[in-house]
């Protein structure tokens, strides 16, 4: 019979722990886990995170970016949404097919009545919108295969806080998501919320019955020394980023200011700065206290605070600086 969890948790790094364990360590019977995460940018794993996430839109609406162990694109996470896990035995890896899991969600939708089709590499549809993507692991004979269900989420906040892949918006607007990404509440019998809907899902996902299960305390320990030690780690969800250059330029009230990067496992391995800023001395100094740093605020403001910048840059500021190279702010 079908186990059934719950994490008892909106945080993401605790989620992801759980079910990494779950895949790694129960490897007997069939598990179903639902569970939520609160404001969340998931990055997939073999993604650069500084090019999927809006920096500045993330860190002013406390948006927490984590990566996951799966592969597939980024997604934005809120209480409007709900998503499952299952973990089992993979079977034939060759000829394993992610329908194998999404047939079974669609089928659960449209006893709803939200008329749900697999579609693509990894989607859900409802009326040609997305409502669900998706993304699996395999970690031994085992499997986990897990999904969003887009029930009532924020688009102006999954707008703003991706960095949107030209080919699949037109404009970074809130309008653009709407576009393209479906709500299930509006596909769904009216006074539908989200309760009720977890306990539909669950009730369509299990039709020959499920076990309620709990893992020892023992166990949540472990779960918690995970997400610690691994999706809390900056090194994890930023410092895994492919190597990549970076280029930003933005005028200030002390003259524009261009930075190129190059960036090695998400720290500054070499920077040069150009622009027609008033400088009465080189950079040179400045270049290498920089160099080796994580491309993260605290790190960077740090060594900004204690550097001499006017005679290299004049009236521009550290904020400035900072944020230029953070990809912060609009500019002038």
């Amino acid at each position: 019979m079908l186990q059934y969890l719950e994490t008892g948790s909106t945080d993401p790094c605790y989620n992801l722990a759980f079910e990494q364990y779950v895949l790694e360590n129960r490897k007997d019977n069939d598990w179903l886990i639902l569970w939520q995460n609160a404001n969340t940018v998931v990055i997939g794993l073999n993604q650069n995170t500084e090019e999927e996430v809006n920096r500045a839109f993330v860190e002013a609406h406390n948006i927490t970016v984590v990566r996951r162990m799966t592969g597939g694109g980024a997604v934005y996470h809120d209480l409007g949404n709900l998503n499952y896990s299952f973990i089992t035995d993979a079977g034939d890896t060759e000829n394993l097919s992610i329908r194998r899991f999404t047939e079974p969600v669609c089928r659960a939708l449209r006893a709803m009545g939200a008329e749900a089709e697999s579609a693509g590499r990894n989607d859900i549809l409802v009326g040609g919108k997305k409502v669900s993507g998706v993304a699996q692991r395999i970690a031994g004979k085992r499997i986990l295969h897990h999904g969003t269900l887009l029930f009532d989420s924020d688009p102006e906040m999954i707008a703003g806080a991706l960095q949107v892949d030209p080919s699949k918006f037109t404009s970074k607007s809130a309008k653009s998501v709407r576009s393209r990404v479906g709500m299930l509440r509006d596909c769904l019998p009216e006074g539908t919320d989200l309760q009720t809907f977890w306990q539909a899902i669950l009730r369509e996902l299990t039709p020959e019955g499920m076990q309620r299960a709990s893992l020892s305390e023992e166990e949540l320990a472990k779960i918690r020394r995970i997400a610690e030690e691994r999706y809390r780690s900056w090194d994890w969800t930023w410092g895994r980023s492919p190597d990549y250059a970076v280029r930003r330029k933005r005028r200030f009230d002390g003259g524009s200011l261009e930075v190129r990067m190059d960036v090695h496992q998400g720290r500054i391995r070499d920077i040069v700065f150009y622009g027609d800023f008033m400088a009465m001395a080189p950079q040179t100094a400045l270049a290498a206290s920089l160099r080796g740093l994580r491309l993260e605020r605290e790190e960077l403001e740090k060594a900004l605070a204690a550097a001499d910048l006017t005679p290299v840059f004049g009236s521009i500021s550290a904020g400035e600086i900072a944020s230029l190279m953070l990809e912060e702010g609009d500019g002038k």
